[in-house]
């Protein structure tokens, strides 16, 4: 009985200090965090709601990945409460999130490399997938990174050798692949995941490790290099130019790898943030549209730090051949590239209207830029009513 009451009295001390600390301190996290209401309230049909209606699911990429780290970025800037949320999942590769796109449940968005659907269809595995997906943006270029002792100067030097390709749910050995095939090498392909592999190469296991992906790409940086290997050239070669890019490595990247002064040049293939082509009028659709507005209108922010540097190569407006812009970042992008415009021709207008005068204040010309729009509109509404041909 005694432990009992013991038990109760330190019980009304927790809680009572607890509810000093929050009075000293003004603030009840009850209060402000969704995630205690959500759970407080749980059980609640309206909790479910709020908490599923705008969840949208990312499938990312292998932990120490560029993808994840997209993901872990996306969700920190634009996650706002039940109005959006970005929920990351570390995935298995490009391969792997085109399966998962296409059939596991929730899955509304994932990074995919930008040749893995054309290796699909060549191989023979899929049939017009391109029509299965629509493409938020492109993102960025992913380098291909060899790794391999000194004496291996270039990728031909790799031919008959035991070369680890990753593990065949990812994107690197679809690159890989491609890239030999047009080359007209053929190698001893190993699929091995990178961490297994590098340890391989050390012990003369492997002759070469391929790595696809983002620079500056963790198992890459981190691999500790004893001098006997360095990152082989791969050279721009005419059959690499429709699908690939010309890229180059510097020891600011990998100064495991490459010495100081010196570069390595090395192709690259374009990242996309990939999504199933739903029909506009489905909730799935709605989601998007709403991630899509939040992350556009946020996107200037991704290019500064603390976020991961390769935000700095995404360009929302570029296109990519072969895919289909999902329909409302298409709008969205062409309704501001208007808009743009009109602040152009409102800006001009300002200037001549206000020689000699102060410019207004920034929130006076917000309010007469809104004037200039619906004066603007108006006008345009008026040419098309003349243009028309009379009854």
């Amino acid at each position: 009985m005694r432990r009992l009451v013991g038990a109760a009295f330190a019980a009304m001390m927790i809680a009572c200090g607890f509810s000093a600390h929050a009075e000293e301190g003004e603030f009840d996290p009850a209060k402000v965090s969704d995630s205690l209401k959500a759970i407080f309230q749980f059980g609640s049909v309206q909790t479910k709601q709020a908490l599923n209606a705008n969840t949208v699911t990312l499938i990312t990429g292998t932990i120490g990945g560029t993808y994840v780290q997209f993901g872990a970025d996306l969700a920190s800037l634009l996650d706002d409460g039940n109005n959006l949320r970005v929920l990351p999942i570390v995935g298995r590769g490009s391969v792997q999130s085109v399966a998962d796109i296409l059939f596991l449940q929730g899955v509304d968005l994932g990074v995919v490399r930008a040749d893995t659907l054309d290796y699909l269809e060549r191989k023979g595995f899929a049939k017009d997938i391109k029509r299965q997906f629509t493409y938020v943006t492109k993102l960025y270029n992913e380098e291909m990174q060899v790794i391999a002792p000194r004496a291996v100067r270039n990728l031909r030097d790799l031919e008959g050798r035991r070369v680890s390709v990753d593990l065949p749910n990812g994107g690197t050995f679809v690159t890989a692949l491609t890239v030999f095939e047009r080359l007209g090498l053929r190698a001893n392909f190993a699929y091995i995941e990178q961490r297994i592999a590098m340890e391989k190469l050390k012990r003369g296991e492997l002759d070469a490790v391929i790595v696809v992906g983002g620079k500056p790409y963790k198992s890459v940086s981190t691999f500790v290099n004893d001098g006997r290997f360095h990152l082989v050239n791969v050279d721009y070669d005419r059959p690499l130019q429709t699908d690939y890019l010309p890229a180059t490595l510097t020891a600011k990247d990998y100064p495991n790898l490459i010495a100081e002064g010196e570069k390595v040049d090395t192709i690259a293939v374009p990242a996309v943030l990939a999504a199933y082509n739903w029909a506009p009028n489905t909730d799935r659709y709605r989601k998007l549209a709403t991630f899509v507005d939040a992350f556009f209108t946020k996107f200037p922010a991704f290019q500064n730090p603390p976020f991961h540097p390769k935000w700095k190569e995404v360009s929302l407006s570029a296109p990519l051949a072969g895919w289909q812009r999902l329909p409302s970042a298409s709008k969205w992008l062409e309704s501001h590239a208007m808009e743009g415009a009109q602040r152009d021709r409102f800006d001009d207008f300002l200037k001549q209207s206000s020689t000699g005068r102060a410019l207004p204040s920034e929130a006076d010309r917000e309010a007469l830029f809104k004037q200039y729009q619906a004066w603007e509109a108006e006008k345009t509404g008026n040419a098309r009513a003349q243009a028309r041909p009379q009854r």
